[in-house]
């Protein structure tokens, strides 16, 4: 039977400052994701979801969402639309020192649908402080994007960073699933796939191990998912 949710959108830091500004995101195409984030907000707002708008602050200066910048300024797509509560906030998680959780509480939300950005930054903080906080939570996929980083740990690319953190969020913290996915959950009432840690290293350790019986010739096809 369909499972009955009481959701509501969150769409973290959609700025300026992603786009055309210090920190333009690199994967996936911001162009893609943004209006994913649009449709999104469009099928929240027909379906009756209550749609939260976060907004990275910094102080006069910072390289970064300098309050009151074009940098810090909501971006076009998010300005024009319509919402229904919104919270600055100055850390990577969403719920310190704003009404994010009293507001939840107030209206019943059990569901936290993730949009925006970046993927491995204040959208993984908060999805791990929604589900700490005992909410359900989905992240959209191609609704949100990353860049790249280096530094003296390594290197690390803007896609791979945003498909681990996608894996990672999936095997614990959240369901992961494309905007489309979404949208037919809304639609049919139901709730998506999420899954397990155990489940997730299961599967891993099964391709390695056919990935390791293909090289020695004791097999002929790969292995699909499971």
């Amino acid at each position: 039977m369909p499972t009955i949710q009481k959701r509501a959108l969150i769409v973290i830091d959609v700025q300026n400052e992603y786009f055309t500004g210090n920190l333009p995101i690199e994967y996936p195409n911001p162009l893609e994701t943004i209006a994913n984030i649009g449709i999104a907000m469009d099928v929240a707002s027909a379906a009756g979801i209550p749609i939260m708008v976060i907004q990275q602050t910094s102080p006069a200066g910072s390289p970064l969402f300098a309050i009151h910048t074009d940098g810090w300024q909501l971006h076009p797509v998010v300005a024009a639309r319509a919402h229904d509560h919104s919270v600055s906030k100055t850390l990577p998680s969403a719920y310190p020192e704003t009404d994010l959780a009293q507001w939840l509480e107030k209206n019943g939300i059990d569901t936290l649908t993730v949009v925006g950005y970046m993927t491995h930054n204040c959208n993984a903080s908060t999805i791990n402080h929604a589900l700490h906080n005992g909410s359900n939570v989905e992240f959209l996929h191609d609704a949100s994007g990353t860049v790249s980083y280096r530094n003296q740990a390594g290197y690390a690319s803007a896609e791979d960073i945003h498909r681990v953190f996608s894996v990672v969020l999936q095997s614990r913290f959240a369901a992961v699933m494309s905007t489309q996915e979404w949208i037919d959950c809304v639609k049919l009432g139901v709730s998506p796939v999420r899954d397990s840690i155990y489940k997730s290293n299961q599967r891993a350790r099964k391709k390695a191990e056919h990935v390791a019986a293909f090289s020695a010739g004791q097999l002929t096809t790969t292995m699909p998912f499971e």
